[in-house]
């Protein structure tokens, strides 16, 4: 007796190698698919919203979810592109000190060729930003806080900044004129340090923060001023 039902052929088509399925590109609890996203572009999405976070909330308080979240990729693009969350935390924080220098020398470019004016435009500069509402002081020294250990990686990116920091306002000490440019690079480095931490502990245009570009004035001109002969 012949059997005259049908029988459908199986598929032989297999998913390609190093493809991923639905459920790899879907977020930890989501139902939504989210495409993969090229390296370049993904790489910019995930520091923008690393940057966002890292610098509002805290390098500590934030997971690589909410990272991958915010950038609107998948966690394989965030792992094809970072090895682990402290890589991205170092390319945070390079980024961040491309960007420091860009605006840091913008300032000068106001005032050209004059390098005592310069640096007084800086901290007026400074000041300014420092008393934005939503400014959450240096990024640098927020993530020294947060890692304790001076060896880490992100530990070694805030020393190099800080170093390039001291060494270009020493620059200027000596184009000023500074019979001591060392000394007083370091006194308006401490200065610098100081705008960042009043911002958090007093507050957005507090009276520390409108004393500085006076401050800072006051020590370019007693460095730079000649001393009177005897």
């Amino acid at each position: 007796m012949n059997d005259s039902r049908t029988v459908k052929p199986q598929s032989n088509t297999q998913p390609q190698a190093g493809a991923l399925s639905d459920a790899a590109t879907r977020e930890p609890g989501s139902t939504t698919r989210r495409p993969h996203t090229a390296g370049p572009e993904a790489q910019e999405q995930l520091l923008r919203a690393a940057a966002e976070l890292f610098y509002r909330d805290g390098v500590r308080a934030v997971g690589v979810d909410a990272v991958v979240e915010r950038a609107g990729v998948n966690k394989m693009s965030l792992y094809r592109q970072f090895s682990s969350k402290d890589d991205l935390v170092v390319a945070y924080l390079e980024q961040a000190d491309r960007e420091f220098f860009v605006r840091f020398e913008r300032n000068f470019a106001k005032r050209p060729g004059d390098a005592v004016k310069q640096l007084n435009q800086y901290f007026s500069d400074l000041a300014r930003r420092a008393s934005a509402a939503d400014y959450r002081g240096c990024p640098f020294v927020n993530v020294a806080a947060e890692f304790p250990d001076a060896s880490h990686p992100a530990r070694l990116c805030v020393s190099r900044n800080k170093a390039k920091l001291n060494a270009r306002l020493n620059e200027l000490a000596v184009q000023a004129g500074a019979r001591e440019p060392a000394a007083l690079a370091d006194a308006l480095a401490l200065l610098i340090e100081g705008v960042y931490a009043a911002s958090q502990t007093y507050g957005p245009g507090c009276g520390p923060i409108a004393a500085a570009p006076i401050v800072a004035a006051q020590l370019i001109a007693a460095a730079c001023t000649e001393a009177p002969v005897k």
